[in-house]
């Protein structure tokens, strides 16, 4: 397992970043093998931190490490800033597109990666989970699947909000800057439903999702709310609500279910 700190400059953040990298691409040879084993393109999941986090978070808190070599998937961990892994046009920072395209075509030209979109993946927990669904569906034609945990969903509960709004985390003046005008947000491109329906409506594919929260999480409404309509729009889902909070212990579990998920899931 090769681990890596890369740095590299974004021309969609238009500076230098930093993202960790675990490839399974140094595996041993053993005694007694003919030949050393025969080197193979990888699947690839990127993997998105969550609010207050950084690109460290999933080498320091989760098992990525174990589960990558495990499935033989290389793991790419951006950081997302507190920006939702959404495009600000007016800061000159298009997150969204970074880690929906950009990232994607870099590490793709450094490592030896499927280009096919069945073996690449996004995935992430809480705003990250967020960025998962709508920069995997924003981009659906690079990713096969989407992996969604404890997903901060909040244009259902920020939409059209007052300008006292505050939910205890942030407050108006901060959605605002990262969701753009509130009374516009439903409907626009980052609005889940929405980017679900215009693929449905241009007869794009839509990429499978897994999604998974705690019943003692406090984002349990959004996601419940999303899975509805998901079912309600016939798109191919599977969704784990089982004990947990928002906590590593419920992402531990439920990123490794998510990884066995995608063995048993054919696009």
């Amino acid at each position: 397992m090769a681990t890596l700190l890369i740095n590299f400059y974004s021309k969609c953040l238009r500076r230098e970043v930093t993202f960790n990298a675990l490839l399974p691409v140094d595996n041993p040879f053993m005694p007694g093998q003919s030949s050393a084993p025969e080197r193979q393109t990888l699947k690839a999941l990127y993997l998105l931190n969550g609010f207050s986090g950084s690109h460290s978070d999933w080498l320091s808190f989760s098992q990525i490490r174990e589960l990558s070599d495990k499935y033989n998937i290389a793991v790419f961990m951006p950081a997302g800033e507190n920006r939702f892994y959404l495009d600000d046009i007016d800061r000159g920072e298009m997150f969204g597109e970074y880690v929906g395209k950009e990232l994607v075509e870099f590490t793709r030209q450094l490592f030896p990666l499927s280009h096919e979109r069945e073996n690449t993946y996004i995935g992430g927990l809480s705003m990250g989970g967020y960025g998962a669904i709508r920069n995997g569906l924003k981009y659906a034609e690079r990713f096969g699947r989407i992996i969604a945990l404890s997903s901060a969903i909040l244009p259902y509960r920020i939409a059209n909000a007052a300008p006292d709004y505050h939910d205890g985390v942030a407050g108006y003046p901060y959605f605002k800057s990262v969701f753009g005008a509130l009374d516009q947000l439903l409907g626009s491109d980052k609005d889940p439903e929405a980017l679900v329906l215009r693929l449905k409506e241009s007869k794009s594919a839509v990429p499978q999702i897994y999604m998974a929260c705690g019943t003692e999480d406090f984002l349990l409404d959004v996601n419940r709310r999303f899975y509805e309509f998901l079912k309600r729009e016939n798109v191919e889902h599977t969704y784990d609500e089982s004990p947990g909070a928002h906590t590593w212990e419920f992402w531990n579990k439920t990123i490794r279910d998510a990884l066995e998920w995608t063995e048993s899931a054919q696009v």
